[in-house]
């Protein structure tokens, strides 16, 4: 059990995140411009090109689920490049002196980086029916918790990288190297059951892949022909929950990185 000590050190340092987020409004417009992107360029380009991906089912409702995680990831990873920005700027002394555990504070900075994600995946999801992207509670209500445990992982992983970098720009070309096999690798725009066999074994080795399924089962639910474009092992169709639980393993182990890494630092 986290001591209140943690949890509320841990709050004070997700309220920070949170103020500098709501307060810079560059940050809300970049991290929503590369989604936005992708979904213009890609969605526009290939949904004449590509049709149906399954009965139902066209390009743009089978892509935004995977800009939906595309969102999360690019914000949860600013949790890495706030820990590096305040190591450059002396504030993260201050913290490390303060009567706050390690642990708490990177917490708080996953805890403000997933509240910060899920205020993104809002934006996105304002734009879901002028996109043709059909939404309901259920929907909303199911994708909740599903952004929260994936982006408390991502977040983890943002965090255990910079608990080794020194630079804000060593940290922005890691990233760099680490995004982008990430997103093209994890089904956002193709079905990963339908590329070369070295291609589909990378792609479901990618936790990233696991949070994209079960997003995009969350938004097609039951909806004919949606089992088709799922991932599937061993001939085994992975179902909602199996998803939740890969990430949800994903999530602890890389949240427990982050803290074993940020302890050892001095």
């Amino acid at each position: 059990m986290l001591r209140s000590e943690t949890l509320r050190g841990s709050w004070v340092v997700a309220y920070r995140e949170i103020l500098r987020f709501v307060t810079e409004r560059s940050r809300i417009v970049g991290s929503l411009m590369m989604p936005l992107l992708l979904l213009i360029v890609f969605g526009a380009g290939f949904t004449n090109v590509i049709g149906g991906m399954a009965p139902g089912v066209d390009y743009i409702q089978f892509m935004y689920p995977g800009i939906i995680a595309i969102t999360v990831l690019t914000t949860s990873l600013f949790a890495g490049i706030s820990v590096v920005w305040d190591r450059e700027y002396g504030f993260l002394r201050e913290i490390l002196v303060a009567p706050i555990s390690r642990t708490g504070i990177v917490l708080g900075k996953a805890f403000g980086a997933t509240l910060q994600a899920t205020l993104q995946v809002g934006l996105m999801l304002v734009l879901a029916p002028l996109l043709g992207v059909t939404l309901d509670l259920s929907i909303i209500l199911g994708l909740i918790p599903m952004i929260v445990i994936l982006s408390l992982g991502l977040a983890g992983l943002g965090i255990m990288m910079a608990s080794f970098m020194r630079s804000q720009q060593g940290f922005q070309t890691l990233m760099q190297v680490i995004i982008f096999p990430l997103i093209f690798l994890a089904g956002v725009f193709f079905p990963v059951n339908q590329v070369p066999v070295w291609m589909e074994v990378v792609s479901k080795v990618n936790p990233l892949t696991y949070g994209v399924d079960a997003v995009r089962q969350v938004f097609l639910g039951a909806q004919v022909g949606a089992a088709s474009l799922g991932v599937t092992i061993g001939g085994h169709t992975m179902t909602l929950l199996q998803d939740v639980l890969v990430v949800g393993a994903m999530s602890a182990l890389l949240l427990g990185g982050a803290i074993w890494a940020f302890n050892r630092q001095e």
